[in-house]
């Protein structure tokens, strides 16, 4: 398939899935219950966090930990005292168990007594662009962090794609007026950001050669990213709908 018909296919696939009937069956639907900011970050971010395995179930369980926090997200991390953490002893999805919701709070409350936005941690050290190292450092950097909830916030020093961490820059700093993502954080541009490649997206992107590398890892990413700026040099995690899209909706695409 030539550039432009894998181009034209994929403006196709865009078209069909960026819109907002998309909302309701994806864990985005979690941060769009909200509309305070602060709240759809967080919200957010926890979203993203979980998202791995059956969507319906992710959704199930961010709507549990929502419904533990008054659904009240940024009231809660900001004015919560530490007995109050006990609500969420028997709260677990998957490996993320009740010492890691006990950090994500305590580092989140931390965060917000500083700072006025989550946006603030992805930054890198100039305030201009991403740095996802530097980020993974700054939300370990309270000195009781647990080791074991490392493993729930990717890092590219470790070689993850850090799928997870990029769809919810996605999700916080697109705007192009469809109604899916958010563009709520405008120190970062959609022109910097990674494609979030999870295994529909590597599979769809394998099929139509615009990812060779074995592995699927963080040069992987970076590598799809480069080819799909070659559609567009401005936004090129916008196909993330389309490749996702074709993945989960298109099984038996050739």
């Amino acid at each position: 398939m030539t550039t432009s018909k894998v181009k034209d296919l994929l403006d196709y696939y865009l078209e069909q899935y960026n819109c907002p009937s998309f909302i309701e069956s994806d864990p985005i639907s979690i941060p769009h219950r909200f509309t305070d900011r602060r709240d759809i970050e967080i919200a957010g971010f926890f979203a993203a966090t979980f998202s791995w395995g059956q969507r319906k179930t992710i959704i199930n369980k961010c709507s549990e930990l929502m419904s533990l926090m008054d659904n009240q997200p940024y009231a809660f991390v900001k004015h919560h005292q530490a007995r109050e953490r006990k609500t969420f002893e028997k709260f677990v999805h998957r490996t993320f168990q009740y010492t890691d919701t006990i950090y994500f709070l305590t580092l989140l409350q931390h965060h917000y007594n500083r700072s006025n936005s989550l946006e603030d941690l992805f930054l890198s050290d100039s305030g201009q662009g991403v740095d996802l190292a530097r980020f993974h450092n700054e939300f370990f950097d309270l000195p009781y962090a647990p080791d074991r909830t490392r493993k729930h916030v990717p890092t590219p020093l470790r070689n993850s794609t850090c799928k997870r961490i990029n769809m919810y820059l996605r999700w916080m700093v697109r705007d192009d007026g469809k109604g899916v993502d958010f563009g709520l954080w405008k120190r970062i541009s959609p022109r910097d950001l990674l494609i979030p490649l999870d295994v529909h997206v590597d599979r769809i992107a394998r099929r139509l050669n615009l990812l060779t590398r074995k592995q699927t890892d963080w040069l992987a990413t970076i590598e799809l990213t480069s080819n799909l700026r070659i559609f567009d040099a401005n936004d090129p995690v916008k196909y993330d709908f389309a490749l996702f899209g074709m993945g989960v909706m298109r099984p038996d695409f050739e």
